[in-house]
């Protein structure tokens, strides 16, 4: 049956989408949507008026953690356990990476370095709390990727962005978190799950937002 994504170009939520499609090789087709002027087949579909929504034929899924499900489901191989716990476990960090997703835009989005200093201290406390479920190696799947990787790459992706102008957000990554990331972002199925521009993309999308920090990052 065909796929198709629907996407918001710098949405990670529909990047974990991708990269499970691309880790299972998995033929798809992708559309990008304007979220501020979506299109009207769009609305009439999407339930909430976001991004992802993944296209079986006819049939419409939408919430990235339900399409990561149903891709594994029906595509191999695996990357989720197959142990009902620790399967489980992996969606509970999926939601946790969700959590750290909204911290890392409301980072960006902060006007003020006030703003930005008191989102940057809970950002870093999410992100010490992946030292443990490393350190007891909680994360590993079939050839060595699991649903959890595809969940966090795209956190990754834009934190590893903003640290080329900002190095203190190097910093904030407990050293089992940085190897972890350094082995996701040398990855294939995530370095192309984005489009040629995206990190001129992502950087325009929050200055025009009027971003504190995208501000220091263009002195």
């Amino acid at each position: 049956m065909s796929l198709k994504l629907v996407s918001f170009v710098l949405c990670p939520f529909v990047q974990r989408a991708v990269i499970a499609l691309e880790e299972k090789r998995v033929k798809y087709e992708l559309e990008y949507i304007d979220l501020a002027d979506p299109p009207t087949w769009f609305t009439e579909i999407s339930p909430f008026g976001k991004v992802p929504l993944l296209m079986v034929g006819e049939d419409v899924l939408f919430e990235s953690a339900v399409i990561l499900d149903y891709l594994d489901d029906v595509y191999a191989p695996r990357l989720h356990p197959v142990d009902p716990l620790r399967r489980a476990q992996h969606k509970a960090w999926i939601e946790f990476s969700s959590g750290l997703l909204g911290e890392q835009h409301g980072l960006c989005a902060a006007r003020s370095e006030k703003a930005y200093r008191e989102r940057l201290e809970s950002f870093k406390a999410g992100m010490a709390r992946l030292t443990r479920p490393l350190d007891a190696g909680s994360f590993g799947g079939e050839e060595g990727f699991s649903m959890v990787d595809a969940a966090f790459a795209p956190l990754f992706m834009r934190h590893e962005l903003l640290c080329r102008s900002r190095s203190e957000l190097r910093e904030i990554y407990p050293e089992p978190v940085g190897v972890w990331a350094d082995r996701l972002l040398q990855r294939p199925s995530v370095s192309d799950s984005v489009v040629d521009d995206f990190a001129d993309r992502y950087v325009d999308f929050f200055a025009a937002k009027g971003s504190w920090l995208i501000g220091q990052m263009r002195r």
